[in-house]
């Protein structure tokens, strides 16, 4: 009860604000700079001490996310990846770039982008990420599958094939790479993302930074753990390396060149 000639006093309950997360998918493969061998009986990839790396459009990712929290937008990067016992080392890089924290879901190298995509969105399910990243596609499957079925799992927008993102409160401004050119959309957020290559260029991590990942934490889980089990839907019958190229020809004249084309190339009429 207030009495006549007393002030009262008003309290405004300020809600602490929700941390945005960005959830960034990256997966371990050769390093696109070393020639792959396949295995003599053609069942896979020779990865016999071959240097491995973060797949390009991963790292574009981590790269995107790392911007957002310089930016103030977002307030945690988190890598997760889906592979065997070296994949830690994978996510060091990441954590190097700029990730606070990194989670590896304990699985074989294999695991098929449906599985892939179902075990992130556990992860999701649990961290509750604004934004989850994917690289477009990966060097090696090169299947271009895992977002786009994310999305479909958890019912979320999808803007994939993205070169330029802007994110203004609870939406977010996509520039897409289309076969036509380029297709600007808006979407809400919580969203998902796949990157392409015209997005960003990842930045080199410096020797600090490198030194600083070794505290960052690294949390490994498996598939049993997030309630999922792998299965397969598909099997690889046979790998092989390209075609090598045949060996070119000098020829002494235009004219010469010109009947090379038209008759023996069929690339002119």
């Amino acid at each position: 009860m207030v009495r006549e000639g007393e002030t009262h006093a008003r309290f405004l309950l300020i809600q602490p604000l929700v941390r945005m997360k960005v959830l960034v998918a990256i997966k371990r493969v050769v390093d696109p700079n070393v020639n792959v061998v396949v295995k003599p009986d053609g069942t896979g990839i020779d990865l016999t001490n071959t240097k491995m790396a973060v797949n390009p459009f991963c790292g574009i990712g981590i790269e995107e996310a790392v911007r957002l929290r310089e930016a103030g937008t977002a307030e945690e990067v988190i890598a997760v990846t889906v592979g065997g016992a070296k994949c830690p080392e994978t996510l060091r890089v990441c954590l190097a770039q700029g990730a606070d924290r990194a989670i590896h879901i304990e699985a074989d190298d294999d695991v098929e982008p449906l599985a892939i995509a179902k075990l992130v969105k556990a992860v999701y399910e649990r961290e509750e990420p604004k934004i989850v990243m994917f690289g477009k596609q990966s060097i090696d499957g090169d299947n271009g599958q895992t977002g786009q079925m994310f999305a479909q799992l958890t019912g979320l927008p999808q803007a994939t094939f993205a070169s330029e993102l802007t994110v203004n409160g609870d939406t977010a401004t996509v520039t897409r790479e289309v076969d036509g050119g380029l297709q600007t959309i808006k979407t809400s957020i919580p969203m998902v993302l796949t990157t392409d290559l015209r997005l960003n260029e990842p930045r080199y991590a410096s020797l600090p930074n490198i030194m600083q990942a070794r505290k960052k934490p690294i949390e490994t889980v498996s598939p049993a753990e997030l309630g999922i089990e792998i299965q397969r839907h598909t099997e690889v019958l046979d790998v092989s390396p390209p075609p090598g190229r045949a060996a070119g020809i000098k020829v002494e004249s235009v004219d010469e060149l010109v009947d090379k084309l038209r008759n023996d190339a069929k690339v002119i009429a």
